[in-house]
Formats: C-alpha cells, structure tokens, sequence
C-alpha cells in the first residue's frame, strides 16, 4: 500500500497525490483528514508542486486508513516566506521528529518508521510553527521491528495523559526509518499478568528473523495480588523465560531489561532500591542465558543520583497546582516519567543498545 498526500487549500495536485486542505476533517469513507479542523489552516505562496503550498497543524493530529504493520513515511515540510519548527508523533504519541527547524524558503525531507495497530496511522503536529508540505505512506516488510513488552514505565501514553510518559514512546524518535518500535508495553502489568491477558501472544505472531524483543518488568511483580505477583527466585524468572524463549522460536534477539528505579533517597540524597531481588534476577538469567541485557537499573541509579532530589523532579511526573492542565491539583508521582525524563531514560536505553554491540540497530540509530 502506498499513499500520498499533497497539504494546502484547495487546488490540483502533481499526478497520484490527493489534495488535503485545513477543511478536510477525517471521514471513514474516504480513509483520511484532521482529526480537527479548528486548528488547521492552509497557505499557499507559490505555484511549485507540493513545497508551494502547506497546511499549518498547530495541535492538530492527521489519521490514514492503513493496515496494521509497519510503514515508512516521508515528510516535506517548509515555507517559502517564514521559519518553521515541526514536531511529529506517531501512534502512541510516539515521538518521531522533534522541534525540526527550517529557515525560509528551505524545505525537509524527513523519514521515519511507523508500527500501526488499530487500522489507522496518525500523525500528530506540534511546535512553535508546524508546517506539512507532503506526505507518502509506504507499507512496507523490511524494516527491522523492535517489539517491547513491560509495564506503565515502558507504555506508550496518550494526548489525555500528557505529560505522562513511558520511554518506549520516545524510543523511535533515536532510529532512522529502518527500524519500527511496536510498543506493545502497558501500565499496571507483570511478566505474569501480560502473559495471562494474552498481551504476548500477538508479539510471538508478528515476530520474525532479525527482530528484537526487549523485555522490562519487576514494578508490578512486587505486587502481591495472585494475578501479578511473582517471586524472584522461582515465579519471576520462569516467566521472563517465556519472553526469551519467545523470541527465540522466531529467531528474533530476546533482551532483558532492569527495571527503572523509582524515585526515592535517603538522608544522604543516595537512590533507594526498591525492587531489590527482582534486579539481580533478571541479571543473573541474562547471564545463564547468554543474552544481551541493559541494566537499567543501574544507569538510571548513576542518572538520579547526579541530578539529585530535585532535579529529578523534572524526570518523574511532578508538578505544582495549575502547571500540567491533567493534573490541575498537581502530582507528586515517583514511578512514572513526564516526556522530559522518558526521553532521558530512553538515551539511556541507546546507550545500553551501543554497550551490548547490538550492530543491526546500531547502524540505524540517528
């Protein structure tokens, strides 16, 4: 499938493009538009073929019909008269492109992976002067897929839930188009719950050579109720285990993760453990195994240690009264990231990718 798409008011477009203006708003029948209109506007300032004309989508989110899978999208984006800085997401408020920035009259071709679940590729625009200029949608089965599985400090967030973050939604914003993340992570879960709820499942279907499975949890096996809880020295790694083996079936590459520390000091200002035996498991499977693992746990002990109490705050969901409009009361959450620390915590996730010489996504990353 492959699709393309030419941005601004109304008008002919060059040969197998279809003209999208700020008034088409999405319709089931014709498959494509803005999700809402009120925040879209077209220009057009020269006669040129695609970069002559644009829509501005300050806020605004464009969905495609598209089958699930993965597709790798081109975008234009500029303006003959003015400077622009474009931010794009993808599904799952995935993080593509961010403040992308043109002088006037200089044009971007950007690209980038999309894993589409769900039947629709949504693109969302934000930025101090968004433009999209052009669009092309190509379905395609060469790119590699990075699939994770975990829990809500890995889970894609949504618009409703911003500044709410995990890292797997900032992950695709680090690899050229060859790669797609399939964030398949979601809040509240254990390696045993997502396993029971089936969530493993439609990863081990969609699996093939060359793909990778990166495998987070612990935050949710602590729990003691019988549909998640898992014991570290028996329960915890058998099911972890189940992932490895997984990936191993398709021959894809199994990655285990330590879980992200939360964010608790003691008098000193030094990092609390607070998952304590689930840690050294899963470092210890990884080792039986011979597998690659990031210890995130570590990593992310160095992170909060350097920055401090307070520095942390701007990396987990804090906010006084009135700051974040979804927490108008304000939040004081030590678990979960803003976009700003699930951004950091996913750098940190590229590091550990370079550490364990993983070559098929090194040569992709930006």
């Amino acid at each position: 499938m492959t699709l393309h798409f030419d941005f601004g008011p109304e008008g002919t477009s060059p040969d197998g493009y279809v003209k999208v203006s700020a008034a088409d708003a999405y319709d089931p029948d014709k498959g494509y538009g803005f999700v809402d209109c009120s925040c879209v506007t077209a220009v057009r300032r020269e006669e040129t073929p695609l970069t002559g004309d644009f829509c501005i989508p300050f806020g605004a989110s464009f969905l495609a019909d598209a089958e699930d899978g993965n597709y790798m999208v081109t975008i234009i984006m500029g303006d003959a008269c003015a400077p622009t800085c474009t931010t794009v997401k993808t599904n799952g408020e995935r993080l593509v492109l961010h403040n992308v920035r043109t002088v006037e009259g200089q044009y971007v071709r950007e690209r980038f992976a999309v894993n589409v679940r769900g039947g629709k590729l949504k693109l969302s625009f934000r930025g101090t002067g968004p433009r999209v200029n052009a669009l092309e949608i190509v379905a395609t089965k060469e790119q590699i897929t990075l699939f994770l599985a975990g829990d809500s400090t890995v889970t894609d967030s949504s618009e409703a839930g911003f500044p709410f973050s995990g890292w797997g939604q900032m992950l695709p914003y680090f690899f050229k188009h060859d790669v797609a993340v399939a964030n398949h992570a979601k809040g509240g879960r254990s390696s045993k719950s997502f396993i029971s709820e089936g969530r493993l499942a439609p990863i081990v279907e969609e699996l093939k050579e060359g793909d990778y499975l990166f495998i987070q949890f612990g935050h949710n096996d602590q729990k003691w109720d019988e549909d998640r809880h898992t014991d570290p020295s028996t329960t915890y790694p058998e099911c972890l285990q189940q992932y490895i083996e997984a990936a191993r079936t398709k021959k894809a590459t199994p990655l285990l993760l330590t879980s992200v520390h939360r964010r608790y000091y003691d008098a000193a200002g030094e990092l609390k453990d607070t998952h304590g035996a689930y840690l050294e498991a899963v470092r210890q499977l990884a080792k039986e195994e011979g597998i690659p693992m990031i210890d995130l746990a570590e990593k992310s002990r160095q992170l909060f240690e350097e920055i401090g109490p307070e520095g942390t705050k701007s990396v987990f969901l804090w906010g006084s009264p009135g700051e974040w409009m979804n927490h108008a009361s304000g939040v004081m959450d030590n678990t979960h990231f803003q976009e700003r620390g699930s951004l950091r915590i996913a750098e940190l996730v590229v590091q550990g990718i370079r550490e364990n010489n993983l070559q098929t996504l090194i040569m992709y990353l930006r």
